[in-house]
């Protein structure tokens, strides 16, 4: 399986949190794992907020950080180009999805064009979910409800 995964999917295999244990196991069974290059930051983002919020301690979440910087490089890093921008931009219309979230769903899109394969989008946000399972896409989870 080629997997997408956006940032509230990924975070889940470096935070321990509801279904952190099914997010490691689909990365492990993947024969290519992608996202967007924006994913970085976003990451990134997403660990200093946990701190300020006092959800992790600071080396907790460096150390997460550090874990998710030496797999990053085994990843697919989907590159932001005018088009995938342009994609985003219909996407975001379309479905009215959040900015970001137009990237990661143009990407995941653009990316399942380019192997002319099948590419399971993993995603815990319910906008970016709902507008791919609208879409045709295979998405996992298969039920965000919970």
């Amino acid at each position: 399986m080629i997997l997408y995964v956006d940032t509230s999917a990924l975070v889940k295999r470096y935070v321990r949190e509801a279904r952190s244990d099914e997010v490691v196991a689909l990365i492990e069974e993947a024969e290519a794992v992608g996202s967007t290059v924006l994913a970085q930051v976003e990451m990134a983002s997403t660990f200093a907020k946990a701190v300020r919020q006092g959800w992790v301690e600071q080396k907790s979440a460096q150390r997460a950080w550090h874990d998710f910087l030496g797999h990053w490089t085994s990843f697919t890093r989907l590159v932001i180009s005018a088009g995938v921008l342009e994609r985003a931009s219909s996407l975001a219309w379309e479905h009215g999805l959040r900015g970001y979230d137009a990237v990661h769903f143009a990407s995941a899109l653009i990316w399942q064009e380019a192997v002319a394969a099948s590419v399971q989008l993993a995603t815990f946000d319910r906008d970016l979910w709902t507008a791919a399972k609208n879409a045709g896409v295979e998405v996992w989870p298969q039920d965000i409800s919970s």
